[in-house]
């Protein structure tokens, strides 16, 4: 039989763990996602949730809630109980939907709690092979000899393939006409049969084609040359200062405790440490980062203001 110390000893750490629990909730944590199934962001996140879920010893589900550009979603946690048990996995568009919705039911900042940026993922500008431009220098010079001659596919109005093009044109003074597609896979089919010229499209979307020569690759929108495609200068080679990609972030409602908030966000960054994780993210041609929540806070403010900027210069609407 337990002795009555042993008896106090095990009651007392059941309730430790039993508290340790309570601090983000017993049930399982839910990540929204305002995307549907199979994308980049849904994929990221169901990567992301296999990994936090042992780290929290705690079963994380991921929820697909798609429409409205992500907005589904975000206004679900930002109305959800402060306990930690409902997450969002956000993208780029949570910035800049800020300006290109009028009215939001939510603020994209007091309304959540920042808790980590888990990954970017960059982009190139490719081209169909009939474009007689083999760099963005160029691209310049031919879009302002035949102004709106040239055209870009883009994925969705006010994603962040189409701002990319948008901080193109304004950084570069060009026209270059916009053909709107509902999905990144059939505007890349059109790039690749020549119907449309020209497109800003995730690494890993393209970067088979780009070997197999079936498309052009002008510049990558990060700062610098990318390992993966180290023979494709950067943008910014030609227009200093373009910068350009896509992030995938972990937030929870406001109101979170600090400790809630703590656990939460450690819990995000140790999964993305993982060799596994990690490894998994850079075949989905992401970008690992894992930055604090003050960081991530800080970086979503910036991010709302650099889009607010391009979607005013692109006139785009919600469709």
């Amino acid at each position: 039989m337990m002795k009555r110390r042993d008896i106090l000893i095990a009651s007392a750490s059941a309730a430790l763990a039993a508290g340790a629990r309570a601090q983000v909730g017993g049930a399982p944590v839910r990540i929204l996602v305002g995307a549907p199934a199979g994308g980049s962001t849904d994929t990221l996140a169901r990567t992301l949730a296999a990994s936090m879920g042992p780290v929290l010893s705690r079963t994380v589900i991921v929820e697909n809630r798609p429409g409205a550009g992500g907005n589904i979603a975000a206004e679900a946690v930002a109305r959800a109980a402060p306990d930690g048990n409902t997450l969002l996995m956000s993208f780029t568009s949570h910035a800049i939907n800020a300006t290109l919705y009028p009215q939001l039911p939510f603020d994209p900042v007091k309304d959540f709690s920042a808790l980590t940026c888990v990954a970017t993922s960059p982009s190139v500008l490719v081209a169909h092979p009939s474009v007689p431009a083999n760099n963005v220098r160029e691209l310049i010079a031919l879009a302002k000899a035949k102004p709106g001659q040239l055209n870009f596919a883009i994925g969705g109005i006010g994603s962040s393939l189409h701002m990319a093009g948008d901080a193109f044109k304004m950084q570069s003074g060009t026209f270059i006409v916009n053909i709107p597609y509902r999905g990144t896979a059939p505007a890349v089919q059109d790039v690749l049969a020549g119907q449309v010229q020209l497109m800003f499209a995730a690494v890993g979307n393209v970067q088979s084609h780009v070997k197999a020569g079936k498309l052009k690759a002008l510049g990558v929108t990060t700062a610098r040359r990318l390992p993966s495609l180290p023979e494709v200068p950067a943008i910014a080679e030609t227009l200093p200062g373009y910068e350009s990609s896509a992030w995938f972030g972990l937030f929870g409602p406001a109101g979170l405790t600090p400790d809630v908030a703590r656990r939460l966000s450690d819990a995000a960054r140790q999964a993305i440490a993982q060799p596994e994780m990690r490894k998994r993210l850079e075949t989905e041609g992401a970008i690992p980062v894992g930055n604090s929540p003050d960081q991530f806070t800080e970086f979503v403010k910036s991010e709302i203001v650099r889009w607010g900027k391009v979607v005013k210069f692109s006139g785009a609407k919600p469709e």
